[in-house]
């Protein structure tokens, strides 16, 4: 699996000091709005400069592709060491002496995925992951930059995490039909984004970044943060999505019938199984099933790799394989 890794780096200044070095760019920022001012010197390097000129807070943000840091073929999780260093120098390249990298705050990260699912099939997940609905610790998420029909979004109600997964292809057609620049270049990549799932783990808040994560320097929580980016995205992941195969409710049935030995264990997976379509969520679900023992159930779900949400019978397909088994 080969993760996409984009950082905000956030820096909040007194008016003095934050005028002194909006002065130095100024003639090369594109003016945005009111009191913002976008530099795009560095977008070649992966880095988008932001000056946010507010009544309250002035600050500076950096929007960073960690990938675009590095060469095409070398992941950022195996070479941290390398991403900081040519991370420090553009920062210092464009800041000059004023500020380095640890002057920022580590305020957002996003690692992201494409899942390809196969032709025609990335819209059937989506159907089947929306009936998920809800999970602990998150709630749906309306998302503006992406339509809702194609695609399943959460936030988390207090850990400051964000999941989404949806179906590239169709956001990008949606884009074409909304977009009269860059056509050409929409084109291509929707021809390359057939049966994919992209997905999206985010750290949006500080908080989410100190829980896991215990260095205090942003160059090391950065190097930290990568080197083990794949674990923290397949835990989110995991938390969000159920691991196995999805069946219709009555091939399910034949399977937790046939599979699993334990009478209460296997009465209270077919319990759930019905209580996630009534309930609209798999939390809900859970919550009515009123188990103690609810990891057990779970854990027997994963040993036959099957999920507890089910397809719907209206939809036209009778399996979709564990998502698991393309990542």
């Amino acid at each position: 699996m080969r993760l996409n890794y984009t950082i905000e780096l956030s820096m909040t200044l007194d008016s003095e000091r934050f005028y002194q070095l909006l002065d130095r760019v100024h003639s090369k920022s594109e003016y945005d709005d009111s009191d913002k001012y976008v530099d795009q010197t560095l977008v070649p390097k992966g880095i988008l400069v932001t000056y946010r000129d507010s009544t309250y807070k002035k600050k500076i943000r950096l929007n960073v592709n960690l990938n675009l840091l590095l060469d095409a073929d070398e992941p950022c999780q195996d070479n941290s060491q390398k991403l900081i260093r040519k991370l420090e120098k553009h920062i210092g390249s464009y800041f000059g002496s004023a500020c380095a990298l640890d002057d920022f705050d580590l305020s957002k990260m996003s690692l992201t995925t494409d899942i390809n699912v196969g032709r025609k099939k990335a819209g059937d997940y989506i159907q089947v992951l929306k009936r998920i609905g809800r999970v602990k610790g998150f709630s749906p998420l309306r998302d503006d930059e992406i339509s809702e029909d194609i695609g399943f979004f959460l936030t988390g109600n207090s850990n400051g995490l964000a999941f989404r997964i949806y179906d590239l292809e169709r956001h990008l057609k949606n884009q074409l039909d909304e977009s009269d620049y860059g056509r050409k270049h929409l084109k291509e990549m929707i021809g390359k984004s057939e049966g994919l799932l992209r997905a999206d783990v985010r750290l949006v808040k500080a908080s989410a970044i100190r829980a896991l994560t215990s260095e205090l320097v942003t160059s090391d929580q950065i190097s930290d943060l990568c080197g083990k980016g794949q674990k923290i995205f397949l835990d989110i992941f995991l938390w969000v999505v159920p691991f196995g195969h999805f069946y219709k409710k009555e091939q399910a049935v034949k399977i937790i019938c046939a599979e699993v030995k334990d009478p209460k264990i296997r009465r209270r997976m077919l319990n759930l199984i019905t209580l996630v379509p009534e309930k609209k969520s798999l939390l809900l679900a859970q919550k009515a099933l009123n188990y103690r023992r609810l990891d057990k159930v779970m854990e027997e779900f994963r040993d036959i790799e099957l999920s507890p949400v089910t397809i719907s019978k209206r939809h036209d397909i009778n399996k979709l394989d564990n998502l698991y088994k393309f990542m």
